[in-house]
């Protein structure tokens, strides 16, 4: 069950004065800075003016040695690599890098791997096709930190290497003739979360010792490849992101637009956010699904005709992308709803035969974000399983992998997000082996959060907050899209729209709003005029025949009566009693349900014919007659007594009832017995 834990920004609002009064700002936009810990006048101006300092590129090491071997490769007319990534991270960075060296009157040719046939990063073989092309010097761009073995072959062939790269190394550095990385232990660059396509522009910004100039020519490739990398939107990153976005809404980069175009954008204005959901799917999709030359070609095309046939093709790709996305989900699910018990395993592992890699990880990031458990998605292929990871803040899934690592044939990543690779049969061990480490390193495992910035009366949602917000942009990670509580709103109405959202009028103290829940139709959402609660929501802007009035779109919901804490250590503990895992017998008896429990959800259910709704209205509708800690037991004792089905969509449960042809013993249940044995 999803069920994240609503937290709120520390705020100072007498910091939150000073702020409103030297900075001649409301009070509203003060509140907003404060929940993003900026307590100075200085530090506030910056953010509001958009004033931050660009880094030296010289900063970084071995820069000076990047600048003199690019320079020397340009005078002599050597033909230079350009090795980029399949990614739009890698893409972006691979066009900056390819355009700034024509520019300049370098031969230059360009490759990136293909993501089913070759995976990742430079190998031996690419570094002698590249050889073979007469290249001399090789410029790597989002890749590279960890080709050790890779670029010394490249010195025994006579090929020079720069790398440029963003992430971590991991031990000894590449023998190349310059090394470019802001994770480099001796790297003196302040700022260090740039995106791959963050690195490369700096290098040419130390090329052209003209930061506007490069910034004017390649601040879009820079903001997407960094919208799509989610690098965090603080520090030189905010400037580059909202440079390159003006730049992108100013239409000169024909391929940008065409993308627009293709997503049903073209007359909107791309903000941080659309940029995420409409131009960076679609460049990756060329990676995912086919090959990712195709995107740097479309983002190269110098017309409108041009761009429009690559942006196209990229289309379809993304189109073919959810499909599989869709179907590998559809599996996934029925997967889950046989075998429920996978589901409270600390660390999600789940395998399929010849899932599409492209997209496991997409999937992946939608099983965590829908069950809020860290998980790892293996695609088998030639008794070979290889896959991705995604975790939730606080729970490194790298280290975990790395636990196991004696047993895998390849692994690499970072906390949230990791790949490996194993043989088939180890599966099983290896999901074993991860959940044992979880128990031992995180005996109470992180859950998800959802962070609000504070809380907002109706009565204070006007469009100038909206005019307020838009300050802060572009919003992202590190930055993110300011949230508010609206506690103890009373529900006066709940209408479908288009047959899968719900729109919510909600009143508190004689003011009425309306706002919409997306994803949720009123069947699944299950509220009922007059009930209370709260809600997690942002605001937007919508303008129909140039009037302005805001949205307000619900992220999460809960009843008033809801206790957070309650909810989460239920689900905690129920998890751990079906995982088998030792219990107290204080908790031994707070997660058996008594036969009563188990009646009054039985009744409950026969009642209304089943259920199928949120987890947050059943636990509500039956908080009378069952304590919070024992609805989940109950549910499972049924289910394993055969008179119900569970289908868990994360958020929301079918609960069905079975044909009954005799007195059921739920006594003599697995889940029952095992609490009474313990």
């Amino acid at each position: 069950m999803s069920f994240r834990r609503w937290t709120f920004a520390e705020l100072d609002k007498a910091v939150a004065a000073e702020l409103a009064s030297e900075c001649e700002i409301d009070g509203f936009l003060a509140l907003l800075l404060s929940a993003r810990g900026i307590s100075d006048v200085e530090s506030a101006r910056a953010l509001l003016a958009g004033e931050e300092e660009p880094e030296d590129p010289f900063a970084f090491a071995d820069m000076d040695e990047a600048v003199l071997r690019i320079q020397l490769a340009i005078d002599r007319g050597e033909t230079i690599a350009v090795f980029g990534d399949y990614d739009a991270d890698g893409v972006t960075a691979t066009v900056l890098m390819v355009t700034y060296l024509r520019e300049k009157g370098a031969n230059v040719l360009y490759r990136l791997p293909m993501r089913e046939e070759e995976g990742y990063g430079l190998h031996a073989s690419m570094v002698e096709e590249i050889a073979q092309t007469g290249a001399t010097l090789l410029v790597t761009v989002d890749n590279g930190i960890s080709a050790v073995r890779e670029i010394a072959y490249a010195n025994e062939l006579g090929l020079d290497v720069v790398v440029t790269d963003h992430h971590q190394p991991q031990g000894d550095l590449p023998e190349a003739v310059a090394v470019v990385d802001p994770h480099r232990e001796d790297c003196e660059s302040e700022f260090k979360m740039y995106a791959g396509v963050g690195v490369a522009f700096k290098l040419v910004c130390a090329m052209e010792g003209d930061e506007e100039w490069a910034l004017m020519r390649y601040a879009d490739l820079v903001a997407i490849g960094t919208l799509a990398d989610v690098m965090p939107l603080t520090g030189e990153n905010r400037r580059l992101v909202r440079a390159g976005l003006e730049k992108i809404n100013r239409g000169e980069r024909p391929g940008f637009t065409a993308l627009a175009k293709e997503a049903g954008a073209a007359d909107r204005r791309q903000t941080a956010s659309s940029a995420v959901f409409t131009l960076a799917p679609r460049i990756n999709a060329a990676g995912r699904m086919g090959d990712p030359v195709l995107a740097v070609k479309l983002l190269l095309s110098e017309t409108d005709e041009e761009a429009q046939e690559y942006a196209h093709q990229l289309a379809v790709f993304n189109s073919e992308r959810q499909k599989k996305e869709q179907d590998i989900m559809a599996e996934v699910t029925a997967y889950i709803d046989s075998h429920p018990e996978v589901m409270a395993q600390r660390v999600v592992v789940l395998q399929g035969n010849d899932w599409y890699s492209g997209v496991v990880g997409i999937i992946a990031a939608r099983i965590l974000e829908k069950y809020g458990k860290p998980c790892i998605l293996l695609s088998v292929h030639d008794g070979i399983a290889k896959g991705s990871g995604r975790s939730v803040p606080g729970f490194s899934l790298f280290d975990a992998i790395a636990s196991c690592g004696d047993m895998l044939l390849n692994y690499g990543g970072h906390q949230l997000a990791a790949g490996l690779g194993m043989e088939a049969t180890r599966v099983d061990e290896f999901r074993r082996r991860i959940n044992a480490y979880a128990a031992s390193v995180c005996p109470d495992m992180p859950v998800p959060e959802l962070a609000m910035d504070f809380r907002l009366m109706p009565s204070q949602i006007h469009v100038d907050k909206l005019d307020a917000m838009d300050r802060l942009e572009p919003c992202g990670a590190g930055n993110p899209l300011p949230q508010f509580g609206l506690f103890k709103m009373r529900v006066e109405s709940v209408t479908a729209v288009a047959g899968k959202h719900s729109r919510l009028t909600l009143s508190r103290d004689g003011v009425s709003v309306n706002a919409i829940r997306f994803g949720m139709p009123p069947q699944t959402l299950g509220l009922q005029v007059g009930d209370m609660v709260h809600l997690a929501v942002t605001l937007d802007r919508n303008e129909f025949r140039g009037t302005v009035s805001v949205s307000i779109i619900v992220k999460d919901l809960r009843f008033a009566d809801t206790v957070q804490e309650d909810v989460i250590a239920a689900i905690k503990l129920f998890d751990r009693a079906v995982c088998g895992e030792a219990l107290t017998a204080e908790e031994r008896q707070a997660v058996c349900p008594a036969r009563e429990h188990m009646a009054v959800l039985y009744r409950c259910l026969q009642a209304n014919d089943g259920y199928d709704g949120a987890w947050e209205r059943l636990y509500h509708i039956v908080k009378e007659g069952i304590p919070t800690e024992k609805v989940r037991p109950a549910i499972e004792v049924l289910r394993q007594a055969n008179l119900i089905t569970v289908q868990n969509g994360g958020d929301n449960v079918r609960l069905t009832l079975c044909p009954v042809s005799g007195k059921a013993d739920l006594m003599q249940t697995p889940f029952m017995q095992t609490m009474h044995e313990g």
